[in-house]
């Protein structure tokens, strides 16, 4: 449900977007495990995904990463979309899952302010920062289920993140 006065925000619910090159491997597994780490953690989040690229716009996430999602118990959905001005605007953090990405949202950005939200996503596991999630596209089905791995513990550290800024 959407407060129509918010702009469909609900005042101090944080507003997510993950974000890779076409929106149907990383980005919706990314998206689908922030969602499963806010939810365990009782943290109040809306969590979206996009790609800068427009390759697969409307196309459901790839079959194996769904599959990978599932075996780790992660409802990956959706439809891709293709990152917009608006998004610097609508959300609070937009996380890249790699390093093309970030610097194709840090040279997107609108404002000065909207490039403060850009990050990198495996920056918050303190175990990786600087390091990206391997697109997983043309590789192998053990591909996805590490891409699982890793996208893991950068979710529960984003939560753990916004959660100790949140007060």
């Amino acid at each position: 449900m959407r407060d129509a006065r918010t702009g469909g925000r609900f005042p101090g619910v944080m507003r997510i977007l993950t974000v890779c090159l076409g929106n149907i491997c990383r980005s919706p597994a990314a998206e689908a495990a922030i969602r499963a780490a806010a939810a365990e953690a009782g943290f109040e989040a809306e969590v979206d995904s996009a790609g800068t690229g427009r390759y697969h716009i409307g196309d459901p996430p790839h079959p194996r990463s769904q599959a990978a999602g599932a075996a780790a118990g992660l409802a990956v959905e959706g439809r891709a979309r293709q990152i917009r001005l608006e998004d610097f605007e609508e959300f609070d953090v937009i996380v890249a899952m790699d390093h093309a990405n970030l610097e194709d949202l840090r040279r997107l950005a609108p404002s000065a302010d909207g490039l403060a939200k850009v990050h990198l996503f495996r920056d918050f596991d303190p175990e990786s920062v600087g390091e990206e999630v391997p697109d997983p596209y043309y590789g192998t089905d053990e591909d996805y289920r590490e891409m699982i791995d890793l996208i893991l513990p950068a979710a529960r550290g984003l939560v753990a993140r916004l959660q100790g800024s949140d007060s």
